[in-house]
């Protein structure tokens, strides 16, 4: 009597099938479009839902959803995934004696690590289009992916058979009592079957992928398993998506993340620069340091009217204050260290080589401003009376970033947070995170951002009692939750594993206006660092106790945020923002001094404001000036200076607006009031 096992599918219903069944078989005895459209299962055999191939059969009773394009993260993952694979297939098809070696998917796509064979040339972007269109002719063979399961002995003496050493080495690894797997594409045993190992799942076929929703889009060197000392392979990159449609916009995207780029406006604008002589560090020009000016006047009265003290505290502090706080163990190769003692010299006079004495103590500059804010938090007795203190810094930190993880201003050595902490007891921390959480909103709004919240939770390796954990997670909960932002309209999220050592956190996950997310803002709920550094406050029963400290930003840091605010606007500020608020251009000589007296009533309307009245075509003063992403021009000629108007031409606008003077003045002194500053 055949077995019979008990399906249960999402809508309640329960399929009895046969043993040996396979979630393809229920797609297709539920109806031929759900045949057609199933991609993948989960199954849940009873010990959690696993993705798995959907010709895999059931191994007992089990949950079963199918998996379909509507499943669109599960869909594209599997998509991914396999275009690696084809990558793969199509380069061995085209250069026989290439090794390959793994080839994982990605946030948008998909890569795979190859060696070519001796008889050429390492893989460059010539190679691309011929590889893309091996690729799409193996996509619309539509030759199946088959799973087998092989033995390690197997595996290892195909790929030595094969050249394949990479593969045969990281086999030969392998525990020896793991389930190994292998894919086809194509049946196995039939001529033009190819050969991957691969742990899965994988689509029903290759023809499942969308042939025109994929594109090749560079090659890099890469080491075997990420070690210089190993073999150089040529990693080979692509982007994957279910639709052409997908692919469009994504690449377009890049097109437009191209033309925001932050690096390539700050040069145009004249905002900022980097160079080796600072690795890292940002040299800022007059009218980049005035957006940061602005920001920084902006966070002030925010922080002030929040009930924020602004402190400043030291860049230098001995190293026995990071060991004691557990930073030096976690983050010493990030810090930068300095002997507090003149070094000795060896030699004498100029080029004497300097050499640190032994007796040297060392002193290290700040990676971030929380132990120098228990520091002054511990300055004198506190009293429950006074809590919560809010200490704010606008404080300069050091991280000593690897070369190669720098990026213009995302990514920097020196960096500037609009940083505070807040010391409160125990039953003040909801209350606080609430505050805070509506303080933050306000800031991203006035900047015109939507943004998730995420709570990151306890990390394996942490400091502090699991007791402590529970209470700071919870609290972060009910704050949210107290904030009304504990629901999807936020996109709220639980990210098991991600939070600090020594706390769990709040993040702000910033949407800019071409869809990238950027997390900047953050509170976390810490007990740890206040007993590691022994702060302590006066309680209502006269004993000494440990106050919570909440750390918390918004910007994140000053560099950061300005290079989000750039490439989220395209260098299109806001008029309170723009370095230069607007230029008063000439049209003829003869309009010279009516300009000078336009440019000097909308400085006194607090106006930053600049005057052209250089000897060129108007259209050539335009078009310089709306390169460097000046907002409003105003446009003076004899008429105007004869009228007392202007021609207002506004950044993107497609006509320009004859004015008289005062309504001009009137309306950008209206724009360029800071949010936080209007009626």
């Amino acid at each position: 009597m055949t077995e019979l096992l008990k399906i249960s599918l999402p809508d309640g219903s329960v399929r009895e099938v046969p043993a040996g069944s396979t979630p393809g078989d229920i797609a297709a005895a539920i109806g031929p479009g759900l045949a057609k459209a199933a991609l993948a299962a989960r199954v849940d055999h009873g010990s959690g839902a696993e993705l798995r191939d959907l010709n895999r059969p059931f191994e007992g009773d089990a949950a079963l959803a199918l998996v379909t394009s509507r499943d669109e993260a599960d869909a594209l993952e599997l998509a991914r995934h396999d275009y690696a694979h084809v990558l793969a297939e199509a380069v061995q098809a085209l250069w026989p004696g290439t090794q390959i070696t793994f080839g994982p998917a990605t946030d948008d796509g998909f890569y795979y690590d190859v060696m070519a064979p001796a008889t050429r040339d390492p893989f460059s972007m010539d190679d691309l289009p011929a590889i893309e269109e091996k690729m799409r002719e193996i996509i619309r063979a539509d030759k199946p992916l088959v799973r087998e399961v092989w033995s390690r002995q197997r595996l290892i003496e195909k790929w030595r058979a094969d050249g394949e050493t990479f593969k045969a080495e990281w086999a030969a690894e392998l525990p020896e009592n793991e389930e190994l797997t292998v894919y086809h594409s194509g049946q196995p045993g039939e001529e033009g079957a190819w050969l991957d190992m691969c742990r899965g799942p994988h689509l029903p076929s290759t023809g499942k992928l969308d042939p025109a929703a994929f594109k090749l889009m560079r090659v890099a060197g890469a080491y075997w398993r990420g070690d210089q000392n190993n073999a150089q392979l040529t990693r080979i990159y692509g982007t994957g998506w279910l639709n052409r449609k997908q692919l469009d916009a994504h690449l377009h995207r890049l097109e437009e993340a191209a033309r925001r780029d932050h690096r390539k406006l700050g040069r145009e604008m004249d905002l900022f620069h980097l160079q080796e002589e600072a690795h890292g560090s940002v040299f800022w020009h007059p009218q980049g340091f005035r957006i940061w000016r602005e920001l920084e006047s902006y966070m002030r009265r925010k922080m002030d009217a929040a009930g924020y003290r602004e402190i400043k505290t030291p860049q230098l502090m001995d190293v026995r204050q990071w060991e004691q706080s557990g930073h030096w163990g976690k983050y010493a190769e990030n810090m930068f260290a300095v002997p507090d003692i003149v070094p000795d010299l060896d030699g004498e006079g100029a080029g004497a080589a300097p050499r640190v004495a032994d007796e040297a103590e060392w002193m290290a500059l700040k990676p971030m401003n929380c132990p120098a804010h228990v520091l002054v938090f511990k300055q004198g007795i506190t009293s429950y009376r006074e809590l919560p203190i809010r200490l704010g810094e606008m404080g300069c930190c050091h991280r000593n970033e690897p070369h190669g993880a720098l990026h213009g201003l995302m990514r920097v050595r020196q960096f500037t947070q609009d940083d505070a902490h807040i010391f409160c007891t125990e039953a003040q921390v909801v209350e606080e995170v609430r505050a805070f959480c509506a303080l933050a909103d306000s800031v991203y709004r006035d900047f015109g951002f939507s943004y998730h919240v995420k709570l990151a939770l306890r990390p394996e390796k942490r400091f502090g009692s699991e007791a402590d954990w529970d209470k700071a997670e919870q609290e972060l909960r009910d704050a949210v939750a107290e904030a009304g932002m504990a629901n999807a309209d936020y996109g709220w999220e639980e990210l098991p594993g991600e939070g600090a050592f020594y706390a769990p956190k709040l993040e702000w996950h910033l949407t800019d206006a071409i869809g990238r997310t950027w997390q900047v803002g953050t509170i976390q709920g810490d007990r740890v660092l206040p007993d590691r550094l022994d702060a302590s406050y006066i309680g209502e029963d006269g004993e000494k106790h440990r106050p919570v400290m909440l750390h918390r930003a918004i910007f994140g840091s000053y560099e950061r945020f300005i290079g989000i605010l750039i490439e989220h606007f395209a260098g299109k500020l806001p008029l309170w923002l723009a370095p230069t608020q607007a230029v008063v251009a000439t049209i003829v000589s003869e309009a010279d001094g009516y300009a000078g007296d336009v440019a000097r009533q909308l400085a006194a309307a607090g106006i930053r404001v600049e005057t052209d009245l250089r000897n060129e075509k108007i259209n050539y003063k335009v078009r310089e000036h709306s390169l460097a992403k000046v907002p409003h021009l105003l446009v003076v000629g004899k008429r105007e200076a004869e009228e007392g108007t202007v021609a207002l031409r506004t950044l993107g606008a497609e006509h320009q607006k004859v004015l008289s003077l005062a309504e001009a003045i009137a309306l950008l002194r209206a724009e360029a009031t800071p949010p936080d500053l209007r009626v």
